[in-house]
């Protein structure tokens, strides 16, 4: 009896659980990851693209000179994102330790 309970939980555990904490990790990373220039999903179907953004809401241009306010939890998936420049990396060299011990 106590193996089928057990084993009752595991799969309720790795069919139901698992998959909505993962689900609900990627929307939070799709949310904290919104920038102006973004087409976007809304929950609802509304597409528009990200004009600001803010802690709380984000402001979508649904039309030509049409601006919507939204709550940021209401942004289902990015559709397009928007070109940013890539953020600086140190730069590398291909200078070694031999190389500057021994400059030859």
């Amino acid at each position: 009896m106590w193996v089928l309970l057990i084993l009752f939980m595991a799969a309720a555990y790795f069919l139901i659980i698992r998959p909505q904490q993962r689900r609900r990790k990627q929307t939070e990373s799709v949310q904290r990851g919104l920038g102006p220039g973004d087409e976007i999903v809304t929950v609802a179907g509304l597409y528009g693209t990200i004009v600001e953004v803010d802690d709380q809401t984000v402001t979508l241009e649904v039309a030509p000179g049409v601006n919507n306010r939204y709550s940021r939890q209401a942004v289902a998936q990015v559709v397009t994102p928007a070109d940013r420049p890539a953020e600086e990396e140190p730069a590398t060299s291909d200078v070694t330790a031999k190389d500057v011990v021994n400059p030859d």
